[in-house]
């Protein structure tokens, strides 16, 4: 099991030929031990009742359906690919992993877009991922899927974290994030960018330009879009930890699971990024069910973007055969 985790020695080639090796925090670090005796699990009520709130107004949003506009359906549909490439192509991707390098503007695009996804700001998320890869499926992963489906998918948001979660948070390398100008932005003026980017926006555009009631406005391309949004992300940890096959390294939990992938804007190739974190492709297909992959290649096409980081075919090829499940050839 072992050999599985040690892919920082994995070569990586960005898109104008260099080669570099994976960045520390995508290497899974085996000093850590899981402590014998486990802490009170701590229920937090106050995220408890506004994840239940919002999850019953998704539902009478749906409810609404019927009767919203196709205006306000391309709306809400646009609203939610916007906020989706806000964690895909910016937290997760760009921020996290330093997968490509993006422009000032791209950045700004990314940080409003992550604010309108509302799922904690952009180093905060990008902290409790980079603990996520290096202490996977262990106390110290926020979303720790060995706990089960309900725990990986919403609980661990329901209860206080692990304290080998915070302690391991705390000592990680930030100091990227913490120069990044976009990024300490956002994270000084979170709660207001999420009040005028993940509701207001979306209720008062429909209404303002085509008539759409506030009712609807409100709960379609507000509450039911974020949840949906909310839900594909999760669905990366706990479905996609859980059902699918390894084809790339079987010794650990993370799957591929293309029906996630469609969901989640192209993050459902988990077997494959848990053993290659730091492809900006997060999948070996490129582009096929990878919304967030196309939507990089365009900003690069555009010079907004630069330096994708990608694995060669043969290491590739390479590893599947010595860690994989057999279950698939590559590409």
């Amino acid at each position: 099991m072992g050999e599985s985790r040690i892919h920082h020695a994995d070569k990586q080639q960005n898109g104008d030929g260099m080669v570099e090796n994976s960045t520390v925090d995508d290497v899974f670090d085996y000093s850590y031990k899981e402590k014998e005796r486990k802490p009170p699990r701590i229920l937090v009520w106050r995220n408890i009742i506004l994840m239940s709130l919002l999850h019953i107004g998704a539902l009478y949003g749906l409810l609404l359906l019927p009767s919203t506009s196709r205006s306000t359906l391309a709306w809400t549909a646009a609203c939610y690919f916007f906020s989706a490439l806000g964690v895909t192509a910016g937290a997760h991707r760009l921020w996290s992993h330093r997968s490509y390098k993006a422009s000032f503007p791209l950045r700004v695009f990314l940080a409003l877009a992550n604010s309108m996804a509302f799922q904690n700001d952009i180093y905060e998320w990008a902290r409790d991922h980079r603990v996520h890869h290096k202490y996977s499926e262990t106390d110290a992963d926020p979303h720790n899927a060995t706990r089960g489906f309900f725990f990986s998918h919403i609980g661990w948001l329901l209860v206080r974290k692990h304290p080998d979660v915070i302690e391991k948070g705390q000592k990680l390398e930030m100091s990227d994030l913490k120069a990044d100008q976009v990024v300490m932005f956002q994270r000084r003026h979170y709660k207001l960018s999420v009040v005028i980017l993940c509701f207001l926006v979306p209720m008062l555009v429909p209404w303002y330009f085509w008539g759409e009631s506030l009712i609807v406005g409100y709960f379609v391309p507000g509450l039911l879009r974020y949840a949906v949004v909310l839900n594909g992300t999760w669905l990366v940890n706990s479905a996609a930890h859980i059902w699918g096959n390894r084809p790339y390294d079987k010794t650990i939990n993370p799957r591929e699971n293309p029906l996630v992938a469609f969901g989640a804007v192209g993050e459902g190739f988990h077997n494959y990024h848990h053993t290659f974190p730091f492809d900006y492709a997060a999948s070996e297909f490129g582009c096929k069910f990878n919304i967030t992959t196309a939507f990089i290649d365009l900003m690069c096409f555009m010079g907004l973007a630069k330096d994708r980081k990608s694995v060669s075919k043969e290491t590739i090829t390479t590893r599947m055969k010595r860690t994989g499940d057999g279950s698939n050839k590559s590409g």
